[in-house]
This record gives structure tokens, C-alpha cells and sequence, in this order.
């Protein structure tokens, strides 16, 4: 009797455009990461990832990576703002838009107040 092999079976998910930024963002030791579902808010992108930096090089190092991860899996990066001051750094990569702020700017924004009606995806670095 031949010997027959299992097909082998695979459970990886493919990550979605706001899991991937907000990978990137933690993988930076970006913190308080929240992800707006922004589809029913605003018509600006379907989803915002909101993340704190301790500093401003630790936010373009944020964003450096959000960047690269972003491209690397296919979504193409439109337009990125801020990243010489490095206080509030905007990467738009369409459906989704990255917010990297140094957490004293991220404080008197505060984005995530002002789309507080925008449900809040649960997000948990891996």
C-alpha cells in the first residue's frame, strides 16, 4: 500500500491594510496604537491608525516602517506629511491613514476624540 501524504492545510490569514500599519507601528514600539473604523464617518479613507512615539525620531522610525511594511504587502503609499518635524506624521496609503504623533501632540489633537462615533477596531501587537 502507498504511502500518502497529507495535504497540508494553511490557517494564515491574510492581514488587512489597518492591521498591517498598526503591525508596523508596534513592531516600532509605537503605543496606545487604536484603529477608527472611519467607512461610515468620513469619506477621507475607510480606516485611521492612531499610534504614540516617544519622540520625533522614534516617530519617522514609525513611519519609515509603516511605509516600507505598507508597500511590501502591496498597498501603494500616496502622500506622506509631517516627517521632517516628525510631530504628527500622516502616511496615506488610501483605504487606510496612519497617524503618528509624539504623545504631547497626539494630546492636544486628540483625533481620536474628535471621530469619537467612529467604532474602534481592537488591535493586539503580536
Amino acid at each position: 500500500m502507498p504511502l500518502v501524504m497529507k495535504e497540508q492545510t494553511h490557517d494564515t490569514k491574510e492581514k488587512t491594510c489597518y492591521e498591517i500599519a498598526a503591525q508596523a507601528a508596534y513592531d516600532k514600539k509605537g503605543w496606545d496604537i487604536i484603529i477608527l473604523d472611519m467607512m461610515t464617518a468620513s469619506i477621507m479613507a475607510d480606516y485611521f491608525v492612531i499610534c504614540s512615539a516617544r519622540n520625533t525620531r522614534q516617530a519617522q522610525s514609525i513611519a519609515d516602517n509603516v511605509e516600507e511594511e505598507l508597500e511590501k504587502n502591496g498597498y501603494t503609499v500616496r502622500h506622506v506629511e509631517g516627517y521632517r518635524s516628525g510631530r504628527w506624521i500622516l502616511i496615506d496609503a488610501g483605504d487606510v491613514v496612519t497617524h503618528v504623533f509624539v504623545d504631547q501632540d497626539r494630546s492636544y489633537y486628540e483625533l481620536e476624540n474628535l471621530w469619537c462615533d467612529a467604532p474602534r477596531i481592537p488591535f493586539e501587537g503580536e
